[in-house]
């Protein structure tokens, strides 16, 4: 089902968190489909279907208010056991589905109050098991940028600079236009999460990086006069070519089948500025742009060696008893 043919109550909501909450088309998309499944299950759950369909090939056109104010809390408990023993989503798929559904009910009960009991205010949401971060070591770094060749030499390394000193999305980095940069200023600007825009500054490495390839840049003849990054077809590089390329790189680096990736980039960026250059957690959240503080907190892992060197250098660690055993 298209946007188009979906039920008020779910464009309504889609309009209202992209319009007045900002929030990204892909997260506007996902709570789209999220919303879809959800009333599908509860068409399905309810028996106001014949049976003989599965539930993806479920109408929901005609969900309307009588519908929403019907649903409970046990309804809702219902679909995320359904999601969790039938469609094997796992906590973090399951901890966005719930949060799709406080998201739209509570627009429905405060924002645009059609019902007068939200039925998942209580619902907790998944524990989901934290894992640290994966990311090159420094050595590791210096080896895929040693690895960059090839005809778009310029471009890929430029590309590969910028995530590891900048820390950017994939979306971030193919969204940067020439007239983003500011080399007097050794700045530039992208839009994150949310079309949300920040200043990004640029160190001697991206400044050299990013000069050298934009006098390929600007010999092109390229139809798309503003992107920054061009691919082969002379049109704004795409987030799938990128990815290719740097695992290209990888490979040439003698780093592939580690499981890194092109977000890998941005935590190695991340955690190389708070290991190495001692950089405040607080400001690190800005270089990132992320929202909650919560977010950035993950990159405050500690290697081994560091957990070693601060052990060692306890006041405490070279006071030994003068006792000897018998």
């Amino acid at each position: 089902m298209t946007f188009r043919d979906s039920p008020p109550i779910i464009k309504d909501y889609i309009n209202y968190i992209r319009t007045v909450k900002g929030k990204s088309d892909k997260t506007a998309d996902n709570y789209f489909r999220d919303l879809h499944l959800f009333f599908r299950f509860i068409k399905f759950h309810k028996g106001l279907t014949d049976g003989t369909k599965t539930i993806e090939e479920i109408d929901i056109s005609d969900i309307d208010v009588k519908l929403l104010k019907s649903i409970t809390f046990d309804d809702v408990n219902e679909f995320i056991y359904y999601l969790h023993s039938e469609r094997n989503n796992n906590e973090k798929s399951r901890a966005r589905r719930i949060s799709a559904l406080r998201s739209f009910f509570r627009f429905y009960t405060i924002n645009k109050p059609i019902i007068s009991i939200n039925p998942v205010e209580e619902l907790e949401s998944p524990k989901i098991r934290k894992s640290l971060p994966k990311y090159l070591s420094l050595e590791e770094s210096i080896k895929l940028l040693g690895a960059v060749d090839g005809q778009f030499k310029e471009r890929n390394f430029a590309i590969i600079t910028l995530f590891l000193n900048c820390g950017l999305r994939l979306s971030e980095l193919c969204s940067i236009n020439i007239n983003d940069l500011n080399f007097d200023e050794r700045v530039f600007k992208v839009r994150g999460k949310g079309n949300k825009e920040r200043i990004v500054y640029l160190n001697d490495a991206c400044v050299s990086a990013l000069q050298a390839y934009l006098k390929v840049r600007l010999a092109m003849t390229s139809a798309e006069k503003q992107a920054l990054f061009i691919s082969r077809n002379d049109k704004r590089i795409n987030p799938r070519s990128v990815e290719l390329m740097v695992e290209n790189m990888l490979k040439k680096a003698g780093l592939s089948g580690q499981g890194y990736t092109v977000h890998k980039l941005r935590h190695t960026a991340a955690t190389l500025m708070y290991q190495h250059g001692n950089v405040d957690i607080r400001v690190l959240q800005q270089v990132l742009g992320h929202e909650n503080l919560g977010t950035t907190e993950i990159y405050t892992h500690l290697s081994s060696s560091q957990l070693k060197k601060a052990s060692e250098s306890n006041p405490l660690a070279n006071i030994k008893s003068d006792r000897t055993e018998d």
